[in-house]
């Protein structure tokens, strides 16, 4: 019987990535999708058919996320990987932010959107993950939520709703384990994606080389099973919260 996955944030970058390696590696996928006149999911319909499920999904939305919780039900009981991956930038701050006129209503957004988001599809699906074989949680985080290796003076709400990410990730961890359920937080790594609107190639690599890495961190998630989540970046290192 193939393992299933839900992964949020799927139209493209990483999401799409994961979801794309997942399904060559014989998972059946659920993949949130935000953007619907973004053909990259429907090519890739087109070639696992009935493996790849498309969910509609806006997750700062409640009524969006459980709406996309009903119709994974109506599938399956059973989710043995969820990825939590939808995320955006948020305010392009400078590094006088403090100093400049700071817009908080989108900076709520990003909170709403990379942190409260996460929580919403978890608290939706986490009976679906408890009922599975692996019952592990991924929530992709960043090197910019790591308070011990800051080093920005500015991007207040992309680096304190990673942050978020972070404690929540490790207050779910200590709600599940003795359940069996796991949670690892990964920083993925410097991608040439599109947090920024258009693809930045200046970046260290392609998401597909982060997917991949990723994916061999779920492979071998028992390494990381603990009393405390792990976070790491997506070769498996340690990372310092």
């Amino acid at each position: 019987m193939k393992k299933k996955a839900f992964v949020t944030g799927a139209d493209r970058g990483l999401g799409y990535c994961l979801t794309e390696v997942l399904l060559v590696n014989d998972y059946r996928v659920f993949a949130g999708r935000y953007m619907k006149d973004w053909p990259w999911l429907d090519r890739l319909k087109a070639k696992y058919g009935d493996d790849l499920i498309l969910v509609d999904l806006d997750i700062s939305s409640s009524d969006s996320v459980e709406k996309a919780a009903r119709l994974i039900k109506s599938e399956t009981d059973s989710l043995d990987l969820l990825i939590n991956n939808a995320a955006i930038l948020g305010p392009d701050e400078n590094n006088l932010a403090i100093f400049e006129p700071l817009d908080f209503d989108r900076l709520l957004r990003v909170y709403n959107v990379n942190t409260l988001g996460a929580l919403r599809v978890t608290k939706a699906l986490i009976d679906l993950v408890l009922n599975s074989q692996d019952k592990l949680i991924v929530n992709i985080s960043s090197e910019a939520g790591s308070i011990e290796r800051c080093w920005r003076t500015g991007e207040y709400g992309y680096c304190m709703s990673k942050a978020a990410l972070n404690m929540q990730s490790a207050i779910l961890h200590n709600s599940i384990r003795d359940k069996g359920g796991q949670v690892l937080v990964v920083q993925p790594g410097w991608m040439q994606t599109y947090m920024h609107g258009m693809r930045n190639d200046k970046a260290d690599f392609p998401p597909e080389k982060s997917a991949a890495d990723i994916y061999e961190l779920i492979r071998r998630k028992d390494e990381f099973k603990g009393n405390k989540p792990v976070f790491v970046d997506h070769l498996g290192n340690l990372w310092p919260w």
